[in-house]
């Protein structure tokens, strides 16, 4: 199942993909005077409710797709059903929690002048202001227009309260998948790379990860797919594109430390709430790990694919 949050209202409404791949507005589709008038006006909400809420969920849309063609008609006529185009925010809009893990496969630590593997994951925060969805526009910030960079990821969601759990149990507590970008703009970055102290290192990568923290710099979807449909997460492809040109070709198997493992870790840490968001880290292909360096510009396309959950795409505006 994919679960979308649909931009409509002010802060959106839960909806759901169908396999002929119209958009399902929950809400609306929901029977009066059932279980299924208790849908929340966020995705956050339904994952909170645990697995019946997610049960509720797959009734109503397995009901929806085994609908007459008349029926499914009148679904469009009243705005419970709409094309694929309808647009998308990003499938959890609030999230409590936003974490990014860094020098994460092997590949991108390679391109990176031979980083050294880290001894366990590494990752920092990054601000929920920071999110979008796609088919977004996102604005280059006029004071760090420079350096525009894209990372291609996938993002785990979390189901369940997640602190302090063992690498065998991690994947109960993830509701699903979707696809991330962690946009940056690394104007600073040539700054950690020529410090001579270590002071000047930490502080100047301090600013690096500020440059990570803009609106619009986080954009999620299309749909969150629904961690049922994913046996392995390690077996999926991630595609990242640049106005059609392939900048990052990756297996989620490259990656240094398993999700399992990556979430373990961490949960020793943060306390994961459902709704909140871990990102995995991207792949070799990154714009300043190229030569030369290749960044974003005003007009530019990016699209982030992970097969099965669909394509990220958003426009550079500055």
């Amino acid at each position: 199942m994919k679960l979308v949050t649909i931009d409509s209202g002010s802060t959106g409404q839960p909806g759901a993909i169908t396999t002929s791949g119209e958009i399902l507005h929950l809400r609306r589709a929901a029977l009066g005077g059932t279980i299924q008038s208790w849908i929340p006006e966020n995705v956050r909400d339904i994952l909170e409710a645990g697995a019946e809420g997610m049960d509720v969920i797959r009734r109503i849309v397995q009901r929806v797709e085994a609908l007459s063609s008349g029926d499914l008609a009148v679904l469009r006529n009243t705005g419970a059903l709409s094309p694929a185009s309808t647009r998308l925010l990003a499938p959890v809009t609030n999230p409590r929690l936003v974490v990014a893990a860094g020098l994460a496969y092997r590949s991108h630590l390679a391109e990176m002048a031979g980083t050294p593997v880290p001894p366990h994951p590494t990752a920092f925060m990054k601000s929920v202001n920071s999110l979008t969805g796609t088919g977004a526009t996102i604005a280059i910030p006029p004071h760090a227009s420079g350096h525009m960079d894209y990372e291609g990821e996938l993002a785990v969601v979390f189901g369940r309260d997640c602190h302090c759990v063992c690498a065998e149990r991690a994947l109960d507590y993830v509701a699903g998948y979707t696809v991330a970008n962690d946009i940056s703009a690394r104007d600073w970055v040539s700054d950690v790379w020529q410090a001579t102290t270590p002071w000047d290192a930490r502080r100047t990568w301090e600013v690096n990860i500020m440059g990570k923290q803009f609106p619009g710099f986080t954009p999620l979807g299309p749909a969150l797919l629904t961690a049922d449909e994913v046996p392995d997460a390690s077996t999926l492809q991630l595609t990242t594109r640049l106005n059609g040109k392939v900048m990052q070709s990756s297996p989620v198997s490259d990656l240094i430390f398993s999700i399992p493992e990556t979430i373990a870790y961490f949960s020793n840490w943060y306390a994961f709430r459902p709704g909140d968001v871990l990102l995995t880290g991207t792949p070799a292909g990154v714009g300043v790990g190229r030569r030369p360096p290749v960044y974003m510009t005003s007009g530019d396309v990016i699209e982030v694919e992970i097969e099965g959950i669909g394509t990220l795409h958003n426009v550079l505006q500055g």
